[in-house]
């Protein structure tokens, strides 16, 4: 009878243990009755006897149900015991079933609301290899007002000035496939290993009103549909052990002989990855090829990365990856420490270097992007060290974000300078929040370097690698969310994803360009949670050039004036499953042109067949991701 007890609480234990606790008058006892016969025999067997499976044996425990789709089971039922076994075997510790509840529906594989094999709940070999399918939709609209040229090949016969209907329609269509294979647990710890491959097909459509817009030959016309297949994650990781018996002294509280109680682990990744170099994406922000060594040490406290990167080529109208390699070179390596001076704020220090080779590159739409179609067109070399200091977190109810980079370097051929150049350049972000139960409000400032004297030997205007940034309003902000181009100058005046007015022919494939006006952006923006499914988000910008010297040397106009625009923006969030597996975003932005802005774009041109004559710029977008 002892022996029957301790059974009956060794199995509910064990629910407990696996945190499958449900209400008392739903848990399903095993009767004493029918652990009679497992007792007796186990009482009564000798060495080598067969001991009947649990399941056939507890008529109770066949009851049980697993939740979710747990697939097959890949581990081999154990039918031999000895006769100091008294416990009741259970082959699979993630198969052993539960009460009958309705939270725990027996679910679908096509279900991924529930546990479910092909989403890393139950392993698919063993009891540690997980395998993870993700499948994602991601579609894009977009209906914007820029400023766009014309020339003698204009679309409207007679039309008499220098630009032309800035009217656009874009839609971008993703359909990107995961497949992720690991090796561990599923919470606690990293994984041992993980192989991660994410294929992505996009289709994309662009219709202008001007010719020359969307290819080079202007018999293309005004609209351009385009497909491309590409990597945006092929890569192996490896876990290489605890970061205190690979870096002895990095030793943290509790670490004996090279072993870490807190998990503190190193890992490498080798492949085409992701990488953030920090919070906002303000340095470089990109799936790219590279090497990744990452970990964290002292009870995860710190957290490091060492990452190289050997840059591909991407696709001019997709954006995703090519096979193509091209010549730059990016090392990254920066250090996190959690709860710097108080709990809730993490510090980060940063080095980047980007070496960026000679090299000639057309895109797919026939325009020259390396070198930029300015100066002497000459293939040239940047090399620039990035040393920055960031912070992200919260003092009591105030967040804060911040960020401050210095920039080092040589340009062996200036485009617009003409000449060799050294870099000496600065940007400063900083963002400021507060929360009220369900409204945040934020002010914030950001601020990159402008070069006031062009033609010198020193280019002191600050642009990045390969940025994604996130500040000031983000993808509801015009000047952040759309690309302007300078008419027939060949360079962009700021590029999608960017408050950098950078002067470079392509974000994605021009090389960076540290000879530009820079930009001052003060920013007013607000948050609410208006239900549990939708978030209404609003931003107002003022922005302001730095220095205008070097648009006046290449517009070749006399004055151009400080003021760029105002610039304000409105966008929801919603999320109709209380889930990220749906999520559909809207917005509508302007700006409405300032002096300065108005200098470089306003035409003389009056009458029935002008453009836009810089009226103000808009745009109206739908986003829909959704994920199985």
């Amino acid at each position: 009878m002892n022996q029957t007890r301790r059974l009956v609480a060794l199995i509910v234990g064990w629910g407990m243990w696996l945190g499958c606790s449900v209400p008392a008058q739903n848990l399903t006892t095993v009767s004493e009755a029918a652990l009679a016969p497992v007792v007796q025999e186990a009482q009564s067997r000798q060495d080598g006897a067969r001991v009947p499976r649990t399941a056939d044996a507890i008529p109770e425990l066949r009851e049980l149900t697993v939740p979710g789709a747990e697939g097959p089971s890949s581990v081999e039922p154990r039918s031999e015991r000895r006769d100091s076994d008294v416990g009741v075997p259970i082959e699979d510790r993630w198969r052993i079933g539960f009460p009958e509840w309705n939270r725990y529906e027996k679910g679908s594989i096509l279900n991924p609301y529930r546990l479910n094999v092909l989403k890393g709940d139950y392993p698919i070999l063993g009891q540690h290899t997980f395998l993870v399918l993700t499948f994602e939709s991601i579609t894009f609209v977009d209906g914007r007002r820029t400023p766009l040229p014309q020339d003698i090949n204009a679309r409207r016969p007679g039309a008499a000035e220098f630009f032309g209907r800035g009217g656009q329609f874009l839609n971008q269509q993703n359909f990107v496939t995961s497949v992720e294979l690991f090796h561990g647990d599923t919470a606690f710890k990293p994984p041992d290993w993980r192989i991660k491959f994410t294929p992505v097909f996009n289709l994309n459509y662009l219709a202008v009103r001007e010719n020359g817009i969307v290819n080079r030959d202007v018999r293309k016309g005004t609209t351009r549909f385009d497909t491309h297949i590409g990597f945006q994650e092929a890569f192996a990781e490896v876990r290489l052990g605890d970061t205190p018996r690979l870096f002895p002294f990095l030793r943290g509280r509790g670490s004996r002989g090279g072993h870490s109680p807190f998990f503190d682990s190193t890992s490498l990744r080798v492949g085409v990855q992701q990488f953030n170099s920090d919070f906002r994406g303000l340095i470089f922000d990109d799936f790219n090829l590279g090497a990744r060594l990452f970990g964290n040490f002292r009870d995860n406290k710190w957290q490091f990365n060492a990452a190289f990167f050997y840059m591909l080529e991407k696709d001019t109208n997709s954006g995703i990856n090519t096979f193509d390699q091209r010549n730059q070179r990016v090392w990254v390596a920066n250090l996190y420490r959690q709860d710097f001076i108080k709990p809730g704020y993490t510090m980060q220090l940063s080095v980047h270097y980007n070496d960026d080779q000679p090299s000639i590159k057309f895109d797919q739409n026939r325009f020259l992007v390396r070198p930029a179609q300015v100066g002497p067109v000459t293939p040239h070399s940047v090399k620039a060290g990035y040393i920055g200091w960031t912070g992200n977190g919260h003092f009591r109810r105030l967040n804060i974000n911040h960020a401050f980079y210095q920039v080092l370097g040589r340009d062996s051929l200036q485009p617009i300078a003409g000449r060799p150049t050294r870099i000496n350049a600065q940007l400063a972000a900083l963002e400021l929040s507060y929360d009220r139960d369900w409204q945040r409000f934020q002010v914030s400032g950001f601020f990159s370097s402008g070069d006031a004297n062009p033609t010198d030997r020193v280019a002191r205007g600050f642009d990045s690698i390969l940025d994604n940034q996130f500040f000031a309003g983000g993808e509801n902000s015009f000047w952040n969310s759309q690309e302007i181009r300078l008419t027939r100058a060949g360079v962009a005046l700021v590029t999608q994803g960017s408050l950098i007015p950078s002067l470079r022919s392509s974000k994605l494939q021009g090389q960076a360009n540290f000879v530009n006006p820079g930009i001052i952006v003060a920013n007013l923006g607000y948050e609410a949670n208006l239900t549990p499914k939708l978030k209404l988000l609003a931003n107002l910008n003022y922005l302001r050039f730095h220095h205008t010297e070097s648009l006046q040397l290449l517009t070749f106009q006399r004055r151009i004036r400080n003021n760029v625009g105002i610039d304000y923006g409105v966008g929801i969030v919603y999320r109709p499953l209380l889930s990220e597996n749906m999520i559909v975003k809207g917005g509508f932005s302007v700006m409405n042109p300032l002096d300065g802005f108005k200098d470089i774009f306003t035409s003389n041109c009056s009458g029935l067949n002008c453009g836009a004559q810089s009226r103000f710029l808009f745009s109206l977008y739908a986003k829909a991701i959704f994920t199985f």
